[in-house]
């Protein structure tokens, strides 16, 4: 669903390695980029999957809503991740903006005519879905398995990964979000946070404690290898 966007440029030719993709004839390509609002649904579940997304600047997390009201959330994406592949014609998950976000989209029909001559594009779509399969499989052992300790530390080493520079962890999403991608209360976010900083694993350098700095990786990969 394309609402609640601010075209950031008009549609041009881009070479298609730009779209973070291998393909052996790296064809050109139009790609539109959009701008969304904090906040703002990119997609909803169950909408037809008609394009490929790929996070230029921002982060963009994907739910479900439960039946007793209850949002789960499934993945963040940062900045160069692709989203919206799908195995069928909808999606599975509703996507919002979580901070300001711009966005680099292709129709799905076009990377589909594509791929269809082109083995290097088989092979790193393979690859995507792969990587997607087992981030899914091990957020469900987060969720199954692990103590809420082991899930924020768990979830911590993953966005140190991902978004850390000049070794500052800067965290785009709120606690709530935290909480609705692992499992857990508000509160028990809030207490395995503060005993992060009272053991000096991390620090914060801001008053809304969104910039982290990881003091102790080591101490902090531990409480991940409690299980």
């Amino acid at each position: 669903m394309l609402t609640h966007l601010t075209p950031t440029s008009l549609p041009r030719p881009h070479s298609f390695s730009e779209f973070g993709m291998t393909a052996e004839s790296n064809p050109s390509i139009n790609l539109n980029e959009f701008t969304y609002r904090r906040g703002s649904e990119i997609y909803g579940e169950k909408e037809p999957a008609q394009y490929v997304y790929q996070v230029l600047s921002g982060t963009v997390r994907s739910y479900k809503l439960l039946s007793d009201g209850r949002r789960q959330i499934g993945a963040f994406h940062v900045p160069r991740d692709i989203f919206g592949l799908e195995n069928g014609g909808f999606h599975r998950f509703t996507t919002e903006a979580v901070v300001d976000t711009a966005v680099r989209l292709i129709k799905r029909e076009s990377l589909e005519a594509i791929a269809e001559n082109d083995g290097a594009l088989i092979k790193n779509l393979l690859f995507m879905t792969a990587t997607n399969l087992q981030h899914a499989e091990d957020h469900m052992l987060l969720l199954g398995r692990k103590t809420s300790m082991e899930r924020v530390a768990a979830f911590l080493i993953e966005m140190d990964r991902r978004l850390t520079a000049a070794g500052i962890l800067a965290l785009p999403m709120t606690r709530r979000d935290i909480a609705d991608y692992l499992g857990l209360t508000l509160e028990t976010i809030s207490r395995s946070l503060s005993y992060l900083r009272e053991l000096g694993v991390l620090r914060f350098i801001d008053n809304n404690q969104r910039h982290v700095v990881i003091m102790d990786r080591r101490q902090l990969v531990e409480f991940d290898r409690q299980t």
